[in-house]
């Protein structure tokens, strides 16, 4: 398994926050538009609070690294932390900010979130993309149905989630790039997504 160094921290857990927001919860599939309110695609957004920890590999699946994310439905808030970074990144859905947080060098930044896709909210269907179901798995002891769709890339992906949203797997070329480790439910509590008293801010960052 792979750990972030120092002098890549950044990039690291940007690469990991790219990889499972372009496939998870703005909504996939190149812009296709889907019928208003269709059924034949699954819930992309979690409708509770969770606790997953994820294996996320490589382009080239030679490593991997374990990412934790932690998403209050309320707020729409999520934080990922990336396995060996000593950073944090929280992202506030309903502003569409990103902090990035650095408490070994005692810093923190922000910037807009990425990209102009909008969050699918909880309990609705993606507004574009295209989906094909394929069947059910079972990932970290939890059932979740396989679908068929395209991410912003143009590449053919098969992902799994549950009735309520969560992702717990991502397949690309035959190899699995996202698997969720252990899953919980339990509610997230606001001093999970509190940004730390005493930092010093920086510029926008830019993972």
């Amino acid at each position: 398994m792979v750990m972030c160094r120092h002098g890549a921290r950044l990039a690291c857990a940007g690469t990991i926050m790219s990889f499972l927001v372009a496939l998870a919860w703005p909504g996939v599939g190149g812009g296709r538009a889907l019928a208003q309110g269709t059924a034949d695609a699954p819930y992309v957004t979690p409708s509770v609070d969770a606790d997953v920890m994820y294996e996320v590999a490589s382009a080239q699946g030679e490593t991997s690294a374990r990412q934790r994310m932690r998403w209050q439905v309320s707020t729409l808030r999520q934080r990922l932390d990336p396995q060996g970074a000593g950073v944090f990144m929280i992202t506030s859905w309903k502003d569409r900010t990103l902090h990035v947080v650095d408490e070994s060098r005692g810093r923190e930044s922000s910037m807009p979130v990425p990209g102009q896709q909008e969050l699918t909210l909880p309990g609705q269907h993606p507004a574009t993309g295209t989906y094909a179901r394929l069947g059910s798995s079972t990932v970290a002891g939890e059932g979740c149905t396989l679908w068929r769709t395209t991410d912003t890339d143009g590449r053919q992906t098969d992902a799994c989630y549950t009735a309520d949203g969560l992702l717990l797997q991502v397949v690309q070329n035959g190899q699995v790039r996202v698997r969720a480790l252990s899953v919980s439910r339990a509610a997230q509590p606001d001093s999970v997504f509190a940004i730390p008293a005493g930092l010093k801010s920086e510029g926008p960052a830019h993972p």
